[in-house]
This record gives structure tokens, sequence and C-alpha cells, in this order.
């Protein structure tokens, strides 16, 4: 028996060439902070003539803590804390070289982290 070889047909709307896309992930426990940042990585991106997409608000990551008030008397009475963790997302798509380079350069708050992704 002869093999024969069929080739996969090429799939519907999958572009030919790949956007680039640089995520921008900003965490901080105070949203006035957070949004103060993220406007200055947007005005900077902008300065560049970049394509911003966002800012998307993340769902807030809230941590509750249950403490007991006394040790030894009243073991019932409880106190809850919570820590609440504020999240928005940026896009930038098709980034280039000068707009990643500022990106880099950015002196943001204290108490403000970012994951920086190229996808």
């Amino acid at each position: 028996m002869a093999e024969t070889k069929t080739t996969k047909p090429a799939k519907r709307g999958k572009k030919a060439e790949a956007a680039h896309r640089l995520r921008i992930k900003v965490r901080a426990y105070e949203h006035g902070v957070l949004d103060r940042s993220v406007k200055q990585i947007i005005d900077t991106a902008t300065r560049y003539n970049a394509t911003i997409v966002g800012p998307v608000p993340l769902p807030i990551d809230i941590k509750k803590y249950t403490v007991n008030r006394s040790s030894f008397i009243d073991k019932d009475s409880r106190e809850q804390f919570e820590m609440r963790v504020h999240k928005r997302m940026i896009d930038i798509l098709n980034p280039e070289a000068k707009v990643i380079e500022a990106l880099t350069n950015i002196d943001l708050p204290s108490g403000v982290s970012i994951d920086v992704k190229m996808m």
C-alpha cells in the first residue's frame, strides 16, 4: 500500500502576521495612587504616539483576616481586618523601542507594583 500525505487546510480568521502587544498590570493598595500612576504611564505612551487600550479595571483582591480579641477571656469576641489590592491593566499595541525605553524610566510612587509582559 502506498502512503498518502494529506495537508491540513489553513485556519480561517488567523492573521498572517502576529501583532505585538505590551501588557502592563499595575497593582496598589490605594486606588488614588494607582490611578495617578496609570495616568502617568498613559501620558508617557501617548507622548510617543502609541496605541493604548485601557486602563481596564480588574477585580479587587480582598484578603480577610480574623483575629481573637482576647487570648484567655471572651473567646467568642473576634476582630476582622482586610487588605484590598486594586488592579488595572493597560495594553500598548505594536510598541516602538522609544516607548519601551520611556516606560522603563518612569518613577512611580512606592506601593505601586508593575508587571510587564510582551505578547
